[in-house]
């Protein structure tokens, strides 16, 4: 049996993707935690300095499955939030705040016939780990997948980016285009005229003795439209000092953490996650207003965490947490006290799956 040309497929540890005969197209792309660097992957800030991002994909996903129809109409359902949106290949869809993402998407790859297709998230919006690029990633896979279209890795993360910040307007950087659709931990470098993709071939024990210090825990749900990311470049912009000095230093510690992680010094990893924080913070100082964060870090801190981080643009998601292995059942007790809940994740090495499949 003749087996299909793969359209995109993933960096996998393997090197090699599964591929199957079949008539329905699924996707899969990956979230992803970021450790340093966020917020110099934004043009105000890389155009000028060079930027970057140290940050790893995790085994939480967002799915996608397109099932083709004979006619020209095309059904969007979110499976977890229940969401439908039905319209027709020759109108052009509406961007109104439902399943946007995967309607841009859509329109950007082009299509001659109808399909249903449903998107699945295993992550709370807002949550800060890159949820709306991983499902546009799935969402574009798939389309070009499905067509034939035949996109490099970098051109579809070239392309998410575009669809995100060009065709619907939402603010913010570039990391987490290339994170999910390569996958794996990564050193991302954000030059003016491109972006340097540098795999870590970090050592197996290593990986698995961070996987066992890292907590991951949710803080409560994003608020919406706060202008965090427009705070930050205006403040930039204006020439702020801390803010200049707090993205120079989380440029600067994206290669000092890279090489605590690459020759094993795990606690100097963790420690940096704590200057990570404040650096953050100095960079924009609304990034924990009005949310629990700073309260369940400091719980944290007192039981025994050494560093963390808040993933995201702020106002809420996901902390991130290196505790000693023997004191997490404390942090655990206090942080969900406060209100805290802890999520179980591992690193993945595998970036934007796509795959086809017989089975409904």
């Amino acid at each position: 049996m003749k087996m299909p040309t793969t359209i995109v497929t993933s960096r996998s540890f393997e090197g090699q993707p599964a591929v199957t005969n079949g008539r329905l197209v699924r996707a899969k792309a990956p979230l992803r935690i970021s450790f340093a660097g966020g917020g110099t992957d934004l043009p105000h800030y890389y155009e000028k300095h060079q930027g970057a991002v140290l940050s790893s994909t995790i085994n939480r996903y967002a799915h996608v499955t397109i099932y083709p129809r004979a006619d020209h109409d095309i059904e969007l359902r979110s499976l977890d939030l229940g969401h439908t949106v039905r319209y027709s290949v020759r109108e052009q869809p509406m961007y109104d705040g439902v399943m946007d993402l995967a309607k841009a998407a859509i329109h950007r790859v082009g299509v001659d016939a109808g399909m249903d297709l449903d998107v699945r998230m295993e992550a709370p919006r807002g949550s800060g780990l890159g949820g709306s690029s991983a499902l546009t990633a799935a969402v574009l896979g798939a389309v070009a997948s499905l067509n034939g279209h035949p996109y490099s890795l970098y051109e579809l993360a070239e392309l998410n980016y575009t669809i995100e910040r060009t065709d619907l307007k939402i603010a913010g950087g570039k990391q987490d285009q290339y994170a999910t659709t390569f996958g794996g931990f990564n050193l991302l470098e954000f030059r003016p005229d491109r972006v340097v993709v540098t795999p870590l071939r970090v050592d197996a024990a290593v990986l698995n003795d961070l996987e066992a210090h890292l907590l991951l825990c949710y803080t409560g749900k994003v608020r919406p439209n706060l202008g965090l990311v427009s705070d930050q470049i205006k403040y930039f912009q204006e020439g702020r000092k801390e803010t200049v000095e707090g993205m120079h230093r989380l440029s600067e510690m994206v290669f000092e953490m890279k090489e605590a992680l690459l020759t094993g010094n795990l606690e100097r990893f963790g420690l940096m996650l704590h200057e990570a924080y404040l650096n953050k913070k100095r960079m924009n100082p609304k990034v924990t207003e009005d949310t629990p964060a700073d309260l369940l870090y400091e719980a944290a801190l007192k039981r025994g965490t050494i560093g963390g981080k808040l993933l995201g643009a702020g106002g809420g998601g996901y902390l991130l947490l290196y505790c000693e292995t023997g004191k997490q059942l404390a942090v655990r007790r206090a942080l969900e006290e406060l209100g805290g809940q802890f999520a179980e994740f591992s690193f993945d090495g595998g970036g934007l799956q796509v795959w086809r499949s017989c089975a409904r």
